[in-house]
């Protein structure tokens, strides 16, 4: 991995959206929402933010559900990684 995060920070891959509806109806690539959904890459350190301590909630290897708009995109050999702050990203799912 060529990126490390750091502070709160969370390298986030997002994963490839839906292309058919849950009706079965095929979606033209123009019509795809992004899907809020990623598997996290990377995972900084913590530590104390703001004034506050912060504890990394997520590690590498989970998928969550991150802010619509959130994060700087960053592409990196051919690949699009998000950056988002840790209190960014909303639910790990299970």
């Amino acid at each position: 991995m060529k990126l490390q995060p750091l502070a709160d920070r969370v390298v986030l891959k997002q994963l490839e959206a839906e292309e058919t509806t849950k009706s079965g109806i095929v979606l033209p690539g123009a019509e795809k929402e992004k899907p809020q959904q990623a598997e996290v890459i990377a995972v900084g350190p913590g530590g104390v933010v703001d004034g506050k301590e912060v504890t990394m909630q997520v590690k590498t290897g989970d998928n969550v559900i991150y802010s619509k708009y959130a994060g700087t995109e960053v592409k990196l050999d051919d690949v699009t990684y998000i950056i988002v702050k840790q209190n960014d990203i909303l639910a790990i799912i299970k």
